[in-house]
């Protein structure tokens, strides 16, 4: 089933039933008037969602109108809990590679996690919003699920069982902001502006054969100013699979539905810089923090630049026969002048 939030609703939404080709859609206030609704009473209205998610795909629903993914707000346009970690143990080994620093062992048996701003997502077509291009402005594709109700102290097999929706996530990072954040103790604010999901979240039965233990085994493809720039297979080098993340966030607190956790920039190990890019038949990487931790590496001093106003950044993942899963995230970094 794929559903997802019309901007046309309130602050959370107005929730429709997107049809599994995201051509059509239908409006659904008689089962649920919001994503968030409809997640704090799954058990019973997930069956009634499913009917008409079947009615649209069998073009038999009187009331479908043309899919947008424009109009839509993230599925979830604010949440009670957006926790983001670090599933890919790869980038964190870059990242500390570049700067000459060990990787404490612990960090390959114990996830890395922060909690980010959830009361106001932005829309996958919306602008990434910053004063200054000074601020390193990076984008970083990812992936997200949504959670029922979870109990704190739930093991990471009862965690995968309360996993409700999958979707893809930009989690905009401003990594000149970040050293500074970080020296303090307290760790990121506010160099982790609004993130973006995808128009579309979907159940992870939805994704077939590619949602295997608690993973999505498909590339998450990024491309830059209509280049591609990388296309890594989620479901490899996920150190931690979204059970065991959202099992750490359980040990000592209780999610309610609704709750985000995301796994963090999907990264594959590679090769070298110049074997590692698209280009050169590598499978490249999902943001920009990577290939300048690559550059970095080989010659001292990284090249590439972070977003400037007016690029633009496309995420999606299609599944085997082609078709988009989700939709796609797509973003121009844009100047803001203040309210």
């Amino acid at each position: 089933m794929k559903l997802a939030s019309l901007k046309a609703g309130g602050r959370d939404g107005r929730l429709v039933v997107v049809s599994r080709d995201l051509a059509r859609a239908a409006a659904v206030p008689e089962i649920a008037p919001t994503l968030q609704r409809a997640l704090d009473d799954w058990a019973t209205l997930a069956p009634r969602l499913e009917a008409v998610y079947a009615a649209l795909n069998a073009g038999t629903r009187a009331d479908a109108f043309a899919f947008d993914p424009a109009a839509c707000a993230s599925p979830l346009p604010r949440a009670y809990q957006w926790a983001d970690g670090s599933a890919y143990v790869n980038h964190v080994e870059l990242v500390r590679k570049a700067r000459n620093a060990e990787m404490p062992p612990s960090f390959w048996t114990d996830p890395l996690m922060y909690q980010g701003g959830s009361d106001s997502f932005v829309g996958p077509r919306d602008p990434v919003l910053a004063a200054s291009e000074d601020w390193g402005i990076d984008f970083e594709a990812e992936l997200a699920v949504v959670t029922d109700d979870v109990p704190m102290g739930a093991t990471p097999a009862q965690c995968r069982e309360r996993i409700r929706l999958v979707m893809l996530v930009n989690d905009v990072s401003l990594r000149h902001l970040i050293p500074a954040e970080l020296a303090k103790g307290f760790g990121f604010f506010q160099s982790k502006p609004a993130s973006a999901f995808s128009p579309v979240a979907v159940t992870p039965d939805e994704l077939g054969a590619a949602w295997e233990g608690a993973r999505v085994h498909r590339p998450l493809e990024v491309h830059l100013n209509g280049e591609p720039f990388g296309r890594p297979d989620a479901g490899v080098d996920m150190t931690f699979d979204f059970g065991q993340l959202v099992a750490h966030v359980a040990k000592t607190r209780e999610l309610e539905a609704g709750s985000i956790v995301g796994s963090g920039t999907v990264s594959n190990k590679q090769g070298d810089l110049h074997g590692s890019s698209v280009a050169h038949g590598g499978v490249g990487y999902c943001c920009l923090a990577e290939v300048r931790m690559y550059e970095t590496i080989e010659t001292g001093a990284p090249q590439t630049p972070f977003l400037r106003f007016g690029d633009r950044v496309r995420i999606e993942m299609h599944d085997a026969d082609g078709r988009s899963i989700f939709g796609a995230i797509e973003q121009t970094v844009q100047r803001h002048d203040g309210p």
